[in-house]
């Protein structure tokens, strides 16, 4: 054999262990230890937010100590929460502090309960006086979500909305988020595949911002049969105290019932109920 084949043999030997290497490390056990690890991390990352609250400020050693970790793993999940806002550090103390990113998580979160619990009285009062579904809804990223649901005497048989994630092309509750997002945000929204669930679905990016325009002037959005065949819906805006749009408060009922004559009263309906509920959530004080 000659040393040209020798060392050609060699190279592809080489090649045939680095391909095993490869599979080894992408045994199920070795990813079950990975997954291991990343859990591990979030659950240290959590403990330090807590060990931040609980003491208001503390240093890298004393983190460490109560996670009974390195510093130099303390010093590396501090540096993340902080890059993500989560904590703050006081450059003349070396110590770190919660920072404000907790502070617009929970102010989330608490915008969230107080439409819940807020939404109650209006959204039962509706479905009482028109017998159909109430939805509360606000915006999931790319969707509505719907966060708050009431039913009328008619709708006892509808389905359960509540906690559904429903698109924002197609529903009235989604054209009004839509509709009063900022302008970079809605059309980087809009240039994404509009999909379309009935014959009636709205996917031409062009006729959909007509639309949402039309929305906001006229103070509330409808959708005949857009999602599902059959359904009916009107929705108006909710506003915080600063005057943003923080969620949407909608009707809907099967064509029959909500039909030509019954959807504008649904829209007026729904405005009203909008109104009452940025007032209880601060606006207009």
């Amino acid at each position: 054999m000659t040393r040209t084949q020798k060392q050609s043999e060699r190279s592809e030997e080489r090649a045939l262990n680095s391909e095993r290497g490869e599979e080894k490390a992408a045994t199920p056990e070795r990813i079950g230890r990975g997954a291991g690890s990343a859990v591990q991390s979030v659950d240290r990352a959590v403990s330090v937010l807590e060990i931040l609250a609980q003491h208001g400020e503390a240093g890298v050693t004393e983190i460490a100590d109560e996670l009974d970790v390195h510093k130099s793993t303390a010093f590396r999940l501090l540096g993340v929460l902080e890059n993500r806002g989560l904590v703050s550090q006081a450059k003349d103390r070396g110590k770190y502090y919660l920072g404000a990113g907790v502070l617009r998580l929970a102010g989330a979160a608490a915008v969230r309960l107080d439409i819940s619990q807020e939404g109650v009285p209006v959204c039962r009062e509706v479905a009482d006086e028109l017998g159909e579904t109430v939805n509360i809804a606000v915006l999931d990223d790319d969707a509505a979500v719907n966060i708050m649901q009431a039913r009328g005497t008619a709708s006892v048989t509808a389905q359960n909305w509540l906690g559904r994630r429903t698109p924002l092309h197609a529903t009235s509750s989604g054209k009004v988020l839509l509709a009063h997002l900022p302008p970079t945000l809605r059309e980087g929204l809009l240039a994404r595949s509009l999909p379309r669930f009935t014959e009636r679905t709205i996917t031409g990016t062009s006729v959909l911002r007509g639309e949402l325009e039309a929305v906001v002037e006229q103070g509330y959005a409808l959708t005949i049969e857009e999602m599902e065949l059959g359904l009916a819906a009107a929705a108006a805006p909710v506003r915080a105290h600063d005057g943003k749009v923080i969620a949407a408060i909608s009707v809907s009922g099967p064509v029959y019932r909500l039909n030509s004559d019954r959807l504008p009263e649904a829209a007026k309906r729904t405005v009203a109920a909008g109104a009452e509920l940025s007032r209880r959530m601060g606006y207009g004080f």
